[in-house]
Formats: C-alpha cells, structure tokens, sequence
C-alpha cells in the first residue's frame, strides 16, 4: 500500500515536535513538506525548530517554509510559558545547517496542492492563519485538499487558553471561522480527546532506555511541559495534543467520531475563539465536519512510544 502524502501545518512547539517525530516514524505516511505559522513561539523561531527537528531525525531533505507571524485580525500571541522561550522546552538542538525553502508557506501551500489536486492530506496543528490566506488568495486549493485534519477546539471540554478556547483556534479564530465553513472534507480533533492522551514520566523513561539522541530531545523537551502542566492544570505527565491528529492518518480506530455542523465564535467577548457543535441541530445547517469525541488514550500513547521506538533505535547513537 502506498504511503498517503502529506503536508504539515505546525507552530514548533513540543507536542507539534512529538507529532513531526511520529510522522517521521510513520510508514503510512510520506512528509512532502512543513509550512510555519505563529503559535507556541514567533513563525521563524518554529521553522528553525522545525529544521532542527528533521536534522536530529535525518529529515532534512523535508522541505520547510515559513509563514505568517501574525494573526489574522487579533493581536499576536505566543505561549513561552507552555513551550519555553525556544519553544522545545529545555531541548537545545545544533543551530541547523538546512536553509529554509525560499517560498513563503502561504505560497507552498497552493503550489504543493494544485500540483497534485486530490493526493494530498494536510495536517494542521497551529493556528490556522496560513491555510486561511491560502484559501482566500487561491480558492482553487479548496477542492485539490484531499482530506483536512486539525487539532484545534473544546466542543464539550473547557478551554486550555481561555475557559472556554482551545490554543489554536483562540489565537487566530478568524482563520479557524474561514477554514471550517471551506467545504473541505475536515476531521477536528479537539481538546476533548487530545486532554485524554497523557505521556507520563515512566513513558518518558521508557524511552531513555535506549542510547539515542531522539529519547534525550523528548525527555528535556516534555520535562518543561510537564512542569506546566503540573503547575497549572494538575496533570502528572504532560498531554501531547498534535501527534494525536498525525496518529489519525493511519489509525482513525483510536477515535470515535461525530458529524456536526462546528462553528467558532468571532463576535468578542468572553466566548472569543469558543469552537462549538450544533448538538440538537438548532441551526438547521449541515454537518461541515467530522468531531473526535472519543479516545482510547492510552493505546494511543502506546503507538506514539512503539514508533519512538523505532524511530530511536534507527537513529541510535
């Protein structure tokens, strides 16, 4: 079977490094190339995680395109407190010696799609702010999209930036308003699942067993994540949200899923960035995408460290 062809859409960022990892170690899967946007750090900070990342994986023949560094109509937001300064944590990777693809993201997006309508699934764990100028400068890549998956959202789950807003969708939500009414064929994998699926400190010294510089970036990476996660949500580990989405390309079984019609509230207020499914079908609109709303977490976590694994052992030391 041949491997489904990809793009990445990622603000690195440990959970987005985690999830670049597990499609690295994927089969299934063929990166075709990463587009940058801003999100967990500045959109040049995370495509030079992004490049460093391939490096340590011996990826670096990936293509990696930076992209916007702002949202779309908000004021910007990055979240060194939840990634760290770098945005890996206490991961210090060499400075990469691999020169970003000349083409702004926005750009490589609809070259990469229209080249190839219909073959490639995009995968979108940052704010959506590329995707959405892409959609609006190129209309033509909406139907040569062949399948949208996003983590991004709380439909029943509380938020994890506001008390009612998931990250992603809460820095650029005009983007994210823009992307979900497109008509592509959208998974969205919010937080009520990606809140199940916790990698904890025996997971982490499970890797470490291995003499590998892949065990090594994971460990200092999710120990700052970890302490963030201690600190303010009392979860002992640290949950890896992305890699969740990435794992959904070759194992849809983890998830259990809904069709609603989704939407996402731009009007301001105390709801700003709220992703919410129209339940009872109040509003009378077709279902537009396809919600994981349940999880089996731990077989989840269990695939991420199988493929850690594997991919550790290939880049032993």
């Amino acid at each position: 079977m041949a491997s489904r062809r990809i793009l990445i859409d990622t603000d690195p960022g440990i959970d987005d490094a985690l999830a670049i990892l597990l499609a690295l170690a994927s089969p299934e899967v063929q990166v075709e190339g990463l587009t940058v946007v801003h999100g967990n750090c500045s959109s040049w900070q995370g495509a030079q995680n992004a490049l460093a990342v391939l490096e340590l994986a011996h990826a670096a023949e990936i293509p990696v395109a930076v992209g916007c560094d702002r949202p779309l109509v908000q004021p910007s937001l990055l979240a060194p407190e939840t990634h760290g300064e770098s945005g890996l944590g206490y991961a210090r990777l060499l400075a990469p010696a691999t020169p970003l693809h000349p083409m702004h993201a926005v750009d490589f997006l609809i070259e990469r799609l229209l080249a190839a309508p219909g073959e490639i699934t995009l995968v979108c764990i940052g704010p959506l702010t590329n995707l959405a100028l892409a959609m609006r400068r190129e209309p033509r890549i909406i139907p040569a999209i062949a399948e949208l998956i996003i983590m991004g959202g709380a439909i029943r789950h509380q938020g994890n930036t506001t008390p009612l807003a998931e990250f992603n969708v809460y820095v650029d939500p005009h983007a994210a308003h823009i992307v979900y009414h497109s008509g592509v064929p959208l998974t969205l994998v919010p937080l009520d699942v990606t809140y199940q699926c916790i990698l904890t400190p025996g997971d982490v010294a499970r890797l470490l067993k291995i003499a590998s510089p892949i065990p090594r970036f994971i460990a200092d990476a999710t120990r700052f994540y970890m302490e963030f996660h201690d600190a303010y949500q009392k979860i002992e580990g640290c949950v890896i949200n992305d890699p969740l989405a990435l794992a959904l390309l070759f194992a849809p079984e983890l998830c259990v899923y809904e069709e609603h019609f989704v939407d996402v509230d731009i009007q301001g207020g105390v709801s700003m960035g709220k992703t919410f499914a129209d339940f009872y079908r109040m509003t009378g609109n077709p279902p537009n995408m396809k919600v994981a709303l349940g999880v089996r977490g731990r077989d989840f976590i269990e695939l991420f460290i199988e493929r850690m694994e594997q991919l550790s052992r290939k880049i032993a030391d």
